[in-house]
């Protein structure tokens, strides 16, 4: 996600949900491997969890991060980051929210002090799109950028489908890369990543990019990963959009629309080419139409054995 974000020297990176601050450090750190002046970026993050904080603020003394503010506390119910009574905004908001938590402060939210409550209120038993319109609402207006792991059901559940469409006409949403199941931790369900700006380039105005990402998720037992090569493939996919066979598609907002606003990506990038399950599905044809042959076959020779000892009308 970072590599994608491609963070730069002096910016302003945010997580909302920042855990032990491991995506925040990941980005800085890309800027230090590239060689690049790193010491002048601003690292902030808001955390729920007490311990978990505590983690984050040590694991940046530990990486001796010169500007950074880890700050404890509900980023839904009260946002520390706020400048003139609006949430602050950041070049690049980097995250991955607890997914669909259903105890949140729905009733709060349709009044939001901080005018967080831009597309309307999610639905009780999932605040996944509440946490999508605070992430909008921190980025900047002409480097504002963000990449957020969700649960893949963000693209396409209805009661969330008035909140997505005016999303996708503010031409917000830059790309959509599926993923497969098991890289949340204890949890079998897919994944995907949703990539917004809020500034496109020309050439990608209204337009999104999906990435069929199924395929270069490594699964080993009950989790699953991203190799660096694959991180790699799904990159290039990103930097060069366009049309790649069973890999990516560019769609255009029109398109979108005609899908009821759904961002599935099998509804945009197949994940097989038909050509090449052709002569497969032709052979398990012939092996069944064998194997039905076989068994009648079979049947016919139990009943005349039964009919030889008058045991057919039993």
């Amino acid at each position: 996600m970072a590599l994608i974000m491609d963070p730069k020297s002096g910016e302003s990176i945010y997580d909302p949900t920042c855990g032990s601050g491991g995506m925040l450090l990941n980005s800085l750190l890309l800027v230090k491997e590239r060689g690049e002046e790193y010491r002048n970026i601003k690292l902030y993050g808001q955390e729920i969890n007490l311990i978990t904080s505590a983690i984050a603020r040590m694991n940046m003394f530990i990486h001796d991060v010169g500007d950074f503010h880890i700050i404890r506390g509900d980023t839904l119910e009260n946002p520390t980051f706020i400048k003139n009574d609006r949430v602050q905004q950041f070049d690049m908001v980097i995250a991955n929210p607890p997914y669909s938590i259903k105890k949140w402060n729905q009733s709060g939210w349709t009044k939001d002090p901080w005018g967080r409550n831009i597309y309307g209120t999610p639905p009780q038993g999932c605040a996944d799109y509440a946490f999508f319109q605070h992430i909008i609402c921190s980025m900047k207006e002409d480097t504002g950028r963000c990449a957020i792991l969700w649960p893949h059901g963000i693209l396409f559940r209805d009661s969330e489908q008035s909140m997505r469409a005016k999303l996708i006409e503010d031409d917000y949403v830059d790309c959509v890369i599926g993923l497969g199941p098991n890289l949340f931790y204890n949890s079998p369900m897919e994944a995907c990543i949703v990539i917004c700006r809020k500034s496109k380039p020309a050439e990608r105005k209204g337009k999104i990019l999906f990435i069929n990402g199924f395929e270069d998720v490594i699964q080993e037992k009950q989790q699953a990963f991203l190799s660096d090569k694959n991180i790699q493939i799904l990159f290039d996919l990103y930097k060069n959009y366009e049309n790649v066979s069973r890999k990516s598609y560019v769609a255009t907002i029109n398109e979108v629309k005609e899908n009821d606003y759904n961002l599935n990506v099998p509804l945009y990038v197949e994940k097989y080419d038909l050509g090449e399950v052709k002569e497969p599905l032709e052979m398990l044809i012939q092996e069944w139409t064998e194997s039905s042959r076989r068994i009648k076959q079979a049947n016919e020779e139990i009943f005349s054995i039964l009919s030889e000892v008058g045991l057919n009308d039993q």
